[in-house]
């Protein structure tokens, strides 16, 4: 239940000063809260002194939030290792962490609501125009607390979070095994443990190479099945770095590793170290969390400095993309939707582009990592709604089941795309680990899938020549076959934010859920199809299929023919591991600490796809117009073309492969799909289309009609079908 200080904050953002100072002297003292804010810069007016709407000028205030936890609340057991943190004379655990704050000049004016943005990797967010435009809060807030997260203290423009260093309880360092991977590296020259984009944030207690351990790999199937592994000898290694002109042993550095002989082309080198002093990395969500209750519920910090958003705010929706994503649904299965006076933090969240829980809260965590061979984030629930997880032999469980405890879980919008499909074991989440049937979405969730689109969507547009070749990632994962996915989400994500602020703030129900379904295609919502559980199923076809060729439907396609792996996307999906760390890992939570590492493999869990047409793209998404008014096939994969991983998937990337343009061309080249002129016949007839789909997709609420003026103007404009 809301607290009464709450309940009066929720029913109007235009609450007068003295009201709310009678409030809060009444209200019930807060245990663990931010204590201080810090302003360090403040532009106003911001953004070249524009105006947005009837709203007015802006500015921003950069800062920082100091505050204290109480290390014996309920609510923070879930905290890993919070028992070792150091304490203040209060008994308390103490954190800081870095903000930014976007808002109108004059806050009467203000909608009342606020978006508190997840930092991706410590890259700070700042609100668009458009909601600018609204009346709208902005707030980007530290919550990663390793460095690997942009920590390094005073970086500008960067959010983070400074979290305590769990110890024993004499005070003696806590250690434990941390392993790092170096990929495609060749050369003489040494190498950083990059974790995805970022240097590894633990450094070996010696640099003693004999309490290492260094292997090579030749290679490794997407199952974990390695052949070609050699360990290398500890005098033919060192923590250091070096070049030719500085050859081995080089110069001491415990971030860098060198090889006396050099590193071996198209190889993955793996170590395995001690670390010591881990970071108590689950303080940055309540950190997060109390950011945003701070701005919502408080008048002043305890030494008198003002909250610049007091009594102006009514509702909070966090948002994160990606890695920011997975962080949003962490911080609903963590619980971390009420704070210690047991208010309700969060209205909405809105989780993007992310299909698991990030690895944030056990011992020498890394939540850099994204779902490679040996990385963790899929342990314990992965889906919103109570179910069972015989496969791995869990408890029932749902990442909701803190929240509903509370009576404290925000409205949830979900979304992502194909690239997460196959990249981040996305339908884990949807059917579960024996994806028999899909688990129903409770009535606070509502999910759209994004059909054949990259990892964020692409550039859009209406152009028949193909873009660049993408990189599979960063950390020299290799190159792309195909060039990058243009199927966008910007259009369709606008609408849904409309929809979503809607929801949160006026209970306007947003449209269905959008996804495809194991028995059935574009079923409705979740509650509907629960209602139906158990009855006689559909009898067309499940959109959802085991992950090959046959299964899908997927054409010969003469591009993919010739690629590194022509069976692809037979054995090709990212697979789903089921990895064991040893006893000291709860594995539903994903709390305690690996006994081991890397961990051993118990099994892989089968995971299912959507169906394609015949042209290769799926089915059951969210409609978008250059996906009904397709010019090639949209993968949301694609082949890494050569080095370590190639032939294997391109990480999350997705791929485009053209239409011919005319019958005579794609029977030339042997090329199963219709070609531009078969389907829409000349430029005219394509712009038809474009205009037929966009008028459809506008009905159904998942498009705002002057995107759709926009893209029939873009369709016009276009080289499709041009002499």
């Amino acid at each position: 239940m809301l607290s009464r200080t709450a309940g009066i904050f929720r029913r109007s953002a235009l609450v007068s000063a003295a009201a709310v100072a009678a409030v809060l002297t009444c209200a019930p003292p807060t245990q663990a809260r931010v204590t201080k804010i810090v302003i360090d810069t403040k532009v106003s007016p911001a953004f070249g002194g524009a105006t947005f709407g009837n709203v007015g000028q802006y500015e921003t205030i950069a800062g920082r939030v100091f505050g204290e936890l109480d290390p014996h609340d309920p609510r923070h057991r879930i905290i890993n290792d919070i028992d070792l943190a150091p304490k203040n004379t209060h008994g308390k655990v103490e954190y800081m962490a870095t903000f930014f704050l976007v808002k109108p000049i004059d806050m009467l004016k203000a909608s009342g609501l606020l978006w508190q943005d997840v930092p991706n990797r410590g890259g700070r967010i700042t609100i668009s125009s458009e909601l600018r435009g609204f009346g709208d809060v902005g707030l980007s807030s530290g919550w990663q607390g390793d460095n690997s997260g942009g920590t390094a203290h005073g970086a500008p423009g960067r959010d983070y979070a400074v979290v305590p260093i769990a110890k024993h309880s004499d005070g003696s360092s806590i250690t434990g095994p941390v392993m790092g991977r170096i990929l495609n590296a060749s050369g003489p020259n040494s190498s950083p443990i990059v974790e995805h984009s970022n240097p590894i944030a633990y450094k070996p207690v010696t640099l003693d190479t004999t309490q290492a351990k260094l292997v090579s790999r030749v290679h490794e199937t997407i199952e974990g099945v390695v052949t070609g592994e050699t360990t290398i000898p500890s005098a033919d290694w060192a923590w250091a770095r070096c070049s030719a002109t500085n050859p081995f042993p080089g110069t001491p550095d415990p971030t860098q590793i060198c090889l006396k002989n050099g590193f071996t082309p198209n190889r993955v080198h793996q170590v395995v170290f001690t670390a010591k002093d881990p970071y108590v990395l689950g303080v940055g969500a309540a950190a997060f969390r109390d950011a945003a209750s701070f701005f919502r519920y408080e008048m002043q910090d305890d030494f008198g400095t003002p909250n610049p958003v007091a009594h102006r705010i009514s509702w909070v929706i966090t948002r994160g993309s990606s890695q920011a994503g997975t962080f949003a649904r962490q911080l609903i299965h963590m619980g971390m939707t009420q704070d210690e006076a047991n208010r309700q933090v969060y209205d909405g969240a809105w989780p993007i582009i992310a299909g698991r829980r990030i690895a944030l809260n056990f011992r020498f965590a890394k939540p850099d990592l994204v779902l490679k061979l040996y990385e963790p984030g899929n342990e314990g629930p992965l889906w919103w709604h109570k179910h069972p997880d015989k496969v791995r032999g869990l408890p029932t469980r749902g990442m909701l089941d803190r929240c509903l405890k509370t009576s404290s879980c925000p409205k949830i919008l979900e979304h992502a795309g194909a690239a997460e499909v196959w990249g981040q074991k996305l339908t884990v989440g949807w059917l579960g680990t024996d994806p028999k049937d899909h688990i129903p979405l409770p009535e606070n969730v509502r999910r759209y899938y994004f059909a054949s689109s990259p990892h964020g969507g692409g550039g859009g547009g209406f152009d028949v020549n193909p873009g660049p070749i993408p990189n599979c990632s960063s950390n020299n994962y290799g190159p792309g076959t195909f060039p990058d996915n243009p199927l966008p989400q910007t259009q369709t994500v606008t609408a849904l934010r409309f929809h979503l602020r809607r929801w949160v703030m006026m209970d306007i129900l947003p449209p269905d859920s959008v996804y495809p379904r194991i028995h059935g295609k574009n079923a409705k919502h979740g509650d509907d199809d629960r209602r139906d559980h158990g009855k006689s199923k559909p009898k067309h076809a499940s959109d959802m299929v085991e992950p090959s060729k046959k299964a899908m439907g997927f054409p010969d396609i003469p591009a993919v023919l010739a690629s590194a792996n022509p069976d692809a996307p037979n054995n090709f999906i990212q697979a789903m591991l089921d990895y064991d760390w040893g006893p000291s890992l709860n594995y539903s939570d994903n709390k305690g600490f690996h006994s081991f590492e890397p961990p051993k493999i118990k099994q892989v869990i089968r995971m299912l796809v959507p169906r394609v047409d015949a042209d290769g793209n799926e089915v059951g998404g969210v409609p978008v117009v250059l996906r009904k008014a397709p010019l090639g096939t949209y993968l949301g994969w694609n082949i890494t073309a050569s080095g370590f991983h190639k032939g294997k998937v391109c990480n999350y990337e997705g791929g485009w492969i053209p239409f011919a343009k005319t019958n005579a061309e794609r029977l030339a080249n042997n090329d199963p799909r219709r070609s531009l002129e078969e389907r829409y016949g000349d430029h005219a007839g394509y712009v038809a289309a474009v205009r037929k789909a966009a008028a459809e997709i506008v009905a159904q609420g998942f498009l705002l009609q002057a995107d759709a003026d926009a893209l029939i103007a873009a369709a016009e404009a276009s080289n499709v079908l041009k002499p």
